[in-house]
């Protein structure tokens, strides 16, 4: 055993923790009340930011991450605030130009981050350079992070190799990425003990409990020699997410490594979160508990409550287990890329389009198409060479730092978004979400900006729904009849209103929100329904991103026509047969769903 020292505390309630069990919906004025408890627990740092909180307050909540960033600074005086950056990537799911990075460093250090977890999806070292030269020459603590995973090519001596790189780099210290739980308490011992032989620095553990490991991962880590843990607060922890805080302290009081964190102050904390969470009911999911088969699909916590969401959202929920199934076959493809944004989004939805579309890989994404070109660095191991062969063609696979192909593009980026950006910090939401950021700046002009509706506590607790008043009746549709129970109008405006129901007696009420227009066969604004070659529709319900074509274009077979975006990915919709564009029945932006013709093609 190594030597006695006190462990220090990473807590990640306000980050991590709702990410992995409620699709990372908290919102801000849930937190600020709380701050001044959480300032004086004496954390050594609270994990605030990054990760999908950024796209989640821009896409859902429809508030200015900045401006949360900047009331949680004010809010926690006292407390390092950290987030997570993903190097080259930043917060959205492409490279950034160096420009950009530097940028968003330095604006987010502005605004109140001190630490910066910077880590790459493939452990590709030269993709975390320019960000943490940029978190050094801001002054703030720049943590190199491995992304733990494992593979016939991932062995301690490989990530000691990588941890010792970022020492060079400037490294203030050495996180442990475990975000799909894979770590076992003895390999921990191993890593931990492997990297403390080699480096003079601080090791951090960051391990998700949803294998039902990561506490004796801590303990075996604390053993080895690790100078800091991360935890959740109770009311957040445990499954997907993190060891309890509480728990933690408990288990290391009154030893050598006692953190000397206040047991009291945390209970109090614990239950202002336990409330808290009874809020965010509708984004519980049964597929973020306790599951030690994720030593198996290696799925991470925040993609495992993403993904069941999106799945809901498809109305293939009941396909996950096969998506988990294929998870890792997809991986092994990929050269075993750790499965942690964007990798795991790559991973995870090319997932999905194979079990959905029934056939591997008849449908594949650009972002995998970008991968097997290099885009995103260099895969751990190798890749499969037909499946690279089917997706790029005879396309050359770059091998060098895919930033160094990036020109300058923060000035081309403050153009294109105008005078909807009112301060560089809104150039950077723009940058991160060209679409979503465009929207948002453009809603918060206009005054518009409403974020999504939450139900109400009484619904999805069946016993309750008698006092809310419910009007029952049958509806018939494809010739089959379900009984409705409608018991509750929500907000309504001119175009949509929004009903609570109850299907079938199911206890779980949801949110029902009418299309605007119905025809008889069921398709969205009168769109045809696809009945000929020639017509071309999509895999997956998303939005249109871009029309490649237009009415009158001679077009070959197999040629892409349209890019649609389902679940933060982008894929190429392509024509079946030649011919000339006949119609095409969709605009930018527009919602489709798989059945309803997009464009048409006539031989």
């Amino acid at each position: 055993m190594t030597q006695a020292k006190k462990i220090e505390i990473t807590d990640v309630i306000l980050r991590d923790a709702h990410q992995s069990l409620i699709a990372t919906r908290m919102r801000t004025e849930d937190m600020l009340p709380i701050c001044e408890k959480l300032d004086k627990v004496g954390y050594w740092s609270l994990e605030v930011w990054g990760g999908a909180t950024f796209d989640a307050c821009v896409r859902f909540l429809k508030e200015d991450p900045w401006e949360r960033l900047r009331q949680l600074r004010a809010a926690l005086p006292n407390t390092r605030l950290q987030m997570l950056l993903r190097g080259q990537n930043l917060l959205g799911y492409r490279h950034y130009a160096d420009d950009v990075v530097k940028a968003f460093v330095a604006k987010s250090a502005e605004n109140g981050i001190d630490v910066f977890r910077v880590f790459d999806a493939l452990n590709d070292i030269r993709n975390i350079e320019t960000a943490m030269k940029a978190v050094k020459d801001a002054g703030k603590h720049a943590q190199g992070t491995l992304c733990y995973t494992t593979s016939p090519v991932h062995t301690p001596e490989l990530f000691v190799e990588q941890a010792l790189k970022m020492r060079d780099m400037g490294a203030d210290s050495i996180a442990i990425k475990d975000m799909a739980g894979l770590l076992t308490p003895f390999a921990t011992f191993d890593l931990v003990s492997a990297l403390k032989a080699e480096l003079d620095l601080p090791i951090v553990l960051h391990s998700h409990a949803t294998a039902g490991l990561a506490e004796m991962c801590q303990l075996k880590a604390v053993e080895a020699g690790a100078d800091r843990i991360d935890t959740a607060i109770s009311s957040f922890a445990s499954g997907t997410s993190h060891p309890a805080t509480e728990a933690q302290v408990a288990a290391l009081k009154n030893t050598p490594f006692d953190t000397e964190l206040d047991l009291e102050l945390l209970a109090e904390i614990a239950e202002y979160f336990r409330g808290i969470r009874k809020k965010y009911h509708q984004f519980e999911s049964e597929f973020t508990r306790e599951d030690v088969s994720v030593q198996i699909n290696q799925v991470p916590g925040g993609m495992m409550s993403n993904l069941a969401n999106q799945l809901k959202e498809q109305n293939a929920i009941d396909k996950i287990q096969d998506v988990f199934a294929e998870i890792p076959r997809v991986r092994k493809d990929l050269g075993y890329p750790p499965l942690v944004t964007p990798t795991s989004q790559i991973v995870g939805t090319q997932a999905v389009y194979n079990v959905l579309s029934g056939k591997r890989y008849q449908t594949i994404t650009n972002e995998v198409k970008r991968y097997l070109q290099g885009g995103y660095g260099a895969a751990p191991a190798q890749v499969n060479a037909e499946l690279q062969k089917q997706a790029i063609g005879n396309e050359p696979v770059e091998h060098n730092r895919p930033a160094d192909s990036l020109k300058p593009e923060l000035d081309k980026l403050r153009k294109e978004i105008g005078a909807l950006a009112k301060t560089e910090e809104d150039v950077l939401t723009f940058a991160m979400f060209p679409d979503l950021g465009r929207d948002f700046l453009q809603q918060r002009a206009d005054g518009t900006l409403k974020p999504e509706a939450l139900l109400p506590a009484e619904a999805g607790q069946g016993a309750k729904l008698g006092k809310v008043g419910a009007s029952e009746f049958k509806i018939t549709v494809h010739g089959e009849t379900y009984d409705i129970a409608v018991t509750g109008i929500g907000e309504s405006g001119a175009d949509k209103r929004k009903i609570y129901l109850s299907l079938d007696g199911m206890p779980e009420e949801v949110v029902f929100e009418p299309l605007n227009e119905l025809v008889a066969d069921g398709s969205a604004k009168g769109r045809k329904r696809v009945s000929s070659p020639g017509h071309i529709t999509t895999t997956m319900p998303g939005n249109v991103v871009d029309i490649l074509v237009k009415e009158g274009d001679t077009v070959t077979a197999g040629q892409a026509v349209l890019v649609a975006e389902a679940m933060k990915m982008e894929t190429e919709i392509h024509t079946s047969i030649a011919g000339t564009v006949k119609a095409v029945y969709v605009a930018k932006g527009d919602r489709v769903t798989p059945g309803d013709v997009l464009i048409e093609v006539a031989e």
